[in-house]
């Protein structure tokens, strides 16, 4: 027996969305959802990401492991290359969170990542807290600043559309990244409430969409045909971040770039 007027957990709406939810509790849930537009809409997202990533990613995953990869080679190897691989694997677990391993970009540097969502996250703190001076070109000036950041960068910058999660266009500035050029945007709610957009070069050619936090900002990133992609917050759930991070996935996807 359940009681349909506790409270619906955010673990339980996660584990409704991958169907791991005890059948007596599934029904409250579904009522909650009712009357509950924005977990409502935080649950349709997740379940697009979620349809995105496995109709991309779902070929990989019977994949043979690499052979450089496997075990007994790791095991083989002097000693100094058996602890270069673990370092290398906790990296990537540390990075990624608990979110997907890199697919068909593997063979890129786990520190590579590390770095980009590093200098995501710095530029997110530097400029998100610019009162007269966050951007160097204001979103009134969308199409000069695309055109701009794309010829600065050498990729197809874009700059989403997020009015549907509320969020405005407050302009974008071009930053050093440590490969290259780096294009760097802001949107904020009516609110107040600021994301921001990093894209940098990266040998990746794709990877799946990956979660990272420090302090209070956390991002989710992600490489598509040799770019990262990297959506930060300060101080949102990770439910609204992922919106705003499917949101940007889904337009870069449609255009193209």
């Amino acid at each position: 027996m359940t009681d349909p007027n506790i409270p619906v957990t955010e673990d339980e709406l996660h584990a409704y969305v991958d169907n791991e939810l005890p059948a007596e509790r599934r029904g409250d849930v579904e009522t909650w959802l009712a009357s509950h537009p924005d977990d409502a809409a935080r649950v349709q997202s997740w379940r697009a990401m979620a349809e995105a990533l496995h109709a991309r990613y779902d070929s990989v995953i019977d994949e043979a492991v690499p052979k450089r990869l496997e075990i007994e080679r790791l095991v083989r190897q002097p000693r100094k290359w058996v602890y270069g691989a673990i370092a290398a694997t906790l990296a990537a677990f540390i990075v990624g969170g608990s979110v997907g391993w890199l697919a068909r970009g593997a063979t890129a540097a786990p520190s590579a990542f590390q770095t980009l969502t590093v200098h995501a996250i710095e530029a997110h703190r530097l400029y998100v807290v610019e009162v007269r001076h966050p951007v160097e070109v204001p979103g009134s000036e969308r199409s000069h600043l695309q055109q701009w950041l794309t010829k600065r960068c050498g990729w197809v910058v874009r700059a989403p559309e997020l009015a549907g999660a509320g969020l405005k266009l407050v302009g974008g500035r071009l930053l050093p990244g440590s490969a290259g050029p780096a294009s760097f945007m802001m949107y904020e709610s009516a609110s107040g409430e600021r994301f921001t957009i990093y894209t940098a070069k990266s040998e990746a050619e794709a990877t799946q969409m990956r979660f990272a936090a420090e302090g209070n900002e956390s991002t989710l990133f992600w490489a598509d045909d040799g770019v990262v992609y990297a959506v930060v917050s300060t101080g949102a759930d990770r439910g609204r971040l992922t919106q705003i991070a499917q949101a940007v996935y889904d337009q870069m996807e449609k255009k193209g770039g």
